[in-house]
């Protein structure tokens, strides 16, 4: 069975957690989806690249959802939710999926 990308999670993970968030009214919802796809990839990061990797690459996850709130008011939120979800996923596709 295939492995699936690691950089594919981690932007669904950022798109798929404000959307459910965003839907739904509820924003725990939307951690939960941001939270259950960040741990799922870190835990590809780990396994495919080392600890230093996949602690960088949680780091960006979390830098990409804290970053895309400020990013939002002027850009708007879906812009900037596919910029943060593009960055991590660029990142993740760099250093854990290319090989």
């Amino acid at each position: 069975m295939a492995q699936v990308p690691s950089a594919a999670v981690a932007a669904v993970g950022l798109v798929g957690g404000y959307a459910v968030a965003r839907w739904t009214r509820k924003r725990p919802l939307g951690g939960v989806v941001l939270g259950t796809a960040g741990a799922v990839a870190a835990r590809a990061w780990h396994q495919r690249a080392g600890a230093p990797a996949a602690a960088a690459l949680g780091g960006l996850y979390l830098a990409g959802f804290a970053g895309a709130h400020p990013l939002a008011k002027k850009i708007g939120a879906w812009p900037a939710v596919s910029v943060a979800a593009g960055v991590v996923a660029a990142a993740s596709w760099a250093v854990a999926d290319r090989a």
